[in-house]
C-alpha cells in the first residue's frame, strides 16, 4: 500500500568521489534506521528558488520516495510503501 507522508527524516548521504554520485545509505525515520539497500529513480526539480533533489529508494521491506530541500539541507520522507496492492 502507498501511503504518502511528508514527514521529517535524517538521512545519511555518500559522496562517492571515484564515480562522483551522492547517494542515501541510511534513512532515520519514526525511531527505525532504515538501511537503504536499492536505489532507484533520482530527479530534481525547483520550486521558485530553492532545488529539490527526489530519490527514490528501498530497504529490505519498504520503499521510500525521499527529499533533499537544498536552500536548508533538510529531508522529508515524501511517500512509503510495503509493495503490497492497495
Amino acid at each position: 500500500m502507498i501511503q504518502k507522508v511528508s514527514a521529517p527524516a535524517s538521512v545519511n548521504l555518500i559522496f562517492d568521489h571515484k564515480r562522483r554520485k551522492s547517494f542515501p545509505k541510511h534513512l532515520l525515520w519514526e525511531g527505525k534506521v532504515h538501511k537503504i539497500t536499492k536505489i532507484g529513480l533520482h530527479h530534481t526539480y525547483r520550486d521558485g528558488r530553492t532545488l529539490y533533489h527526489v530519490f527514490s529508494v528501498s530497504s529490505e521491506s519498504l520503499f521510500f520516495r525521499l527529499v533533499l530541500n537544498t536552500d536548508n539541507l533538510s529531508w522529508l520522507v515524501e511517500e512509503i510503501s510495503d509493495g503490497l496492492p492497495d
